[in-house]
């Protein structure tokens, strides 16, 4: 038995078109999965989908705007009109309108942030949870960020909703454990990403972090998507309602106060 082994799964990913999302869809794909690749724009995801094809796999573009409740009820339903069930949801995708002091944040900002990194991932579980119990079992997995577990003075509010997004792990897994519906979170460091590009192309906080990282380097989105894979397969059947962070060790030289 490959405990890596995920054909005959079905997963969905939200925020598939690029960086960490991406690179999660071409790594599940090649384990077999069936994936459909989600964002906003159905050109990018498209670009990702024929990538997946073109090596021997599966794949379906779907866009969705993840912090309307409509949009994420088409994507899930979009899939199981086409393959019957969803047996992996990674919910990828998060958004960060402003980076500066917590007291400057406008409310709207506010807003989004919380609607679109928690709310949009507890709408998701709420739709998605009944459906995988129904079935036996199935796998949530939320893209957080160590960025949880740490203060900021630039990306207070992006923080506070990635702690969120692992206490709604937690919760997934308790409420539906019993039902074989596992949900953990993942917990990057610094990756070089566009979404992260504000703060890896700035050499002060590049040279900062690269400091107070044990391997003295940020990461590469390749180095997240193997967790994605072994969350979602036999693999990890084991684990529920954990972060797994994934940091160059970060978080572990942290309190060095280097």
């Amino acid at each position: 038995m490959n405990l890596f082994d995920l054909s005959g799964k079905v997963a969905v990913v939200t925020g598939g078109s690029r960086g960490i999302g991406k690179a999660i869809c071409l790594r599940l794909a090649e384990h077999g999965a069936k994936v459909v690749v989600s964002s906003r724009k159905r050109d990018a995801c498209q670009a990702v989908v024929d990538e997946i094809t073109a090596a021997g796999g599966e794949a379906v573009a779907t866009t969705c705007h993840i912090a309307r409740k409509e949009e994420l009820k088409a994507l899930i339903d979009s899939t199981n009109a086409r393959w019957g069930k969803v047996d992996v949801m990674v919910a990828n995708a998060a958004i960060n309108p402003y980076f500066g002091p917590a007291a400057d944040m406008p409310d709207e900002a506010y807003d989004r942030v919380m609607n679109g990194n928690v709310r949009s991932n507890f709408w998701l579980a709420n739709m998605l949870a009944p459906q995988m119990a129904e079935r036996g079992g199935g796998v949530i997995i939320i893209v957080s960020s160590i960025g949880g577990y740490q203060g900021s003075d630039r990306l207070g509010a992006y923080c506070i909703s990635k702690a969120a997004d692992m206490q709604l792990a937690r919760n997934i897994a308790v409420e539906w454990g019993e039902k074989n519906v596992r949900a953990n979170c993942i917990a990057p460091g610094l990756i070089k990403t566009d979404f992260a590009r504000a703060l890896w192309e700035n050499p002060h906080i590049l040279e900062k972090t690269v400091a107070n990282t044990p391997l003295k380097r940020i990461g590469d989105p390749d180095e997240i998507a193997g967790a994605a894979v072994f969350l979602a397969s036999a693999a990890g059947s084991f684990c529920t309602g954990q972060t797994l962070v994934i940091d160059g060790g970060r978080l572990a030289g942290f309190s060095r106060g280097e």
